[in-house]
């Protein structure tokens, strides 16, 4: 081992990228089964406290009354759930043969979400959440933001 290898960061490794892949994809996933919870009126409680808290101020102006609302709940916990199971895949699946892409990749998309979210959130009068996913982007990016060296 030599003497550069011995000073890396352990959150600067690929065996803590592996992992925090996993942290990610939670983050990501975890929303999914939230919203999933909002296409039915009678489990909506979670979905609908969930999107007052990101359209602070609690108001419970939020509901899931509308076939609509539910419909995009359903779209919305889909696509999250199923993007915190790719995240998780690319972990398990494809970061060890190459580490530096997966990387890139999911920081790419979690960006994306970030730029595109924030700036719907704004657009339609909920700038709170843009805050909120200040939060959720430096969680789910984590060490992730940094190159990992060779363990």
């Amino acid at each position: 081992m030599n003497k550069e290898s011995t000073n890396i960061p352990s959150y600067r490794t690929q065996k803590f990228h592996k992992f925090y892949l996993k942290v990610t994809a939670i983050v990501v996933g975890s929303f999914g089964p939230i919203f999933f919870l909002g296409t039915m009126v009678e489990t909506s409680e979670a979905a609908s406290w969930t999107l007052d808290f990101l359209s602070w101020p609690l108001d419970y102006q939020q509901d899931f009354q509308s076939p609509t609302t539910r419909f995009l709940s359903a779209l919305t916990g889909g696509f999250l759930f199923g993007w915190g199971v790719m995240i998780w895949c690319l972990s398990v699946w494809v970061y060890d043969k190459s580490p530096e892409f997966v990387r890139k990749s999911v920081l790419a998309g979690i960006l994306s979400w970030f730029v595109l979210d924030s700036l719907g959130s704004i657009s339609s009068g909920n700038p709170s959440n843009a805050i909120f996913n200040i939060f959720v982007l430096l969680i789910a990016i984590g060490p992730l933001w940094y190159s990992a060296k060779e363990n």
